[in-house]
């Protein structure tokens, strides 16, 4: 069979389309007259597919958070939901059909067809089929957990009770769609992470492709974020283990407008979202308490940001001048400090935490941190979470689950002329399900 053309993939499997009905929530079903995939060539080339894949990530996440506020003469450019996603308001932040939740369950059923079609196929069960399929595990994982951090409380709130997102891994479209439970959705990304783990590569010929290092990755985010901090840092210690390169950023120059190379050799796994309105970086003026929190020999302060008129802008970082929500060594460092400490490791904790940040000083200068104090440590690793990871997608869920444990972070911006704030565990933090999805699948909406 010829290989299918890359600009017809996304024709070949079933998409989301918002106006099929209550039971056809997620569904656009495939053109008949186009070929059908049969060979794991053909399906190695759907899993190719960055457009759908890759570059889907929901940006919604990073324009909820707080690594940035902006003008009000600035968000003029903004369209109106992404206005009211910035100032939280509580209904109305996703437009109509093309919306971060259109592209996340495009990215799920695409997924699924894969992995359907793989499973009902007469291809060979070898290495090659084993990575597909791993693949194809992975990328769904990974988007029903941004889905859930998107339009999910905090999953420490009810030990994952609360409502999460539809689960739908059968591609029958008459299937009246439900909302799983977080521990549902948590526990089904989970499981199949631990599938893929064994069907892939230790390291993917691209980071676009999921490899072994990025499921403990992914595997240690998620039991972070459910708040198994033993089963994540040796998540974290795998993935490590796998891959364990840091960039050594004296050998980066402040002055290049993009001082990192893409694909460098801490990116495990490249997924990105494209900053827009609010978050474009000649918009989004970083908090001040991150830059402030820089000590004078900290690197990342001239590599990450750029200074004009006093406010601080973001340059970007792994996949610059997009934004790089995938996975890389420095976070699966963080992950693994954080855990070791949670878990009364301290100094083990605090020398994961050294080994990071060592290369990210001028040479020389960085001192060891020492303490005994669990709870100080913690915060200390917390710290550097915070100045390590902006605009990475990640500070939103740290919000919400850091808040679940008490931090009590508040968290506050101008808009119109005044000050509008979020409150820990605020029902807002689950952002809302757009209407149009709610109407057309009777699904519940989240509380208000």
């Amino acid at each position: 069979m010829k290989r299918i053309p890359i600009s017809f993939l996304p024709l070949l499997m079933a998409y989301v389309i918002m106006a099929a009905g209550c039971n056809k929530l997620l569904e656009e079903k495939s053109d008949q007259k186009l070929a059908v995939p049969s060979t794991i060539t053909d399906f190695q080339a759907l899993m190719d597919n960055f457009t759908v894949l890759n570059s889907s990530e929901p940006i919604s996440l990073e324009i909820s958070a707080d690594d940035y506020s902006t003008s009000d003469a600035d968000l003029a450019g903004s369209s109106e939901a992404q206005r009211r996603m910035y100032s939280w308001q509580k209904d109305y932040l996703f437009a109509p059909a093309n919306n971060d939740w259109s592209t996340t369950y495009r990215a799920v059923y695409h997924c699924g067809s894969v992995i359907s079609g793989l499973e009902s196929s007469q291809i060979p069960r070898d290495a090659a089929f084993n990575n597909v399929m791993g693949q194809a595990l992975v990328f769904r994982a990974k988007f029903y957990m941004q889905a859930m951090a998107v339009w999910g409380k905090s999953y420490l709130l009810s030990s994952g009770l609360d409502p999460g997102v539809p689960l739908r891994p059968s591609l029958n479209f008459n299937e009246v769609t439900v909302r799983a439970s977080l521990r549902e959705g948590y526990d089904q990304a989970i499981a199949g992470l631990k599938m893929a783990v064994p069907l892939l590569p230790v390291k993917s010929i691209h980071p676009y492709r999921p490899s072994r290092a990025a499921a403990y990755g992914l595997l240690a985010r998620a039991m972070l974020y459910t708040g198994r901090f033993m089963e994540a840092g040796l998540y974290a210690d795998s993935c490590i283990r796998l891959n364990d390169q840091l960039i050594d950023f004296n050998r980066l120059n402040p002055a290049d407008r993009y001082p990192f190379v893409l694909f460098n050799s801490e990116v495990i796994f490249d997924t990105y979202a494209a900053p827009g309105g609010p978050v474009v970086s000649t918009r989004a003026r970083i908090n001040p308490r991150i830059i402030e929190a820089y000590q004078p020999n900290d690197l990342r302060k001239t590599l990450f940001f750029t200074q004009t008129n006093g406010n601080y802008f973001f340059k970007g970082t792994y996949h610059q001048p997009l934004l790089f929500f995938g996975i890389a060594t420095d976070e699966m460092y963080l992950i693994l400090a954080e855990c070791l400490v949670r878990t009364n490791q301290v100094q083990r904790g605090l020398a994961v935490l050294d080994k990071l940040l060592v290369s990210r000083f001028k040479t020389g200068t960085y001192r060891p941190l020492v303490s005994t104090d669990a709870e100080f440590a913690l915060q200390l690793v917390l710290d550097e979470r915070r100045k390590e990871l902006v605009m990475r997608g990640l500070r939103w869920m740290d919000l919400k689950r850091l808040n679940a444990q008490g931090a009590n972070i508040l968290v506050s911006r101008g808009f119109n002329g005044q000050t509008v704030s979020l409150l820990p565990n605020d029902l807002r933090y689950a952002l809302p399900i757009p209407e149009d999805i709610i109407q057309l699948s009777g699904i519940p909406q989240n509380e208000r």
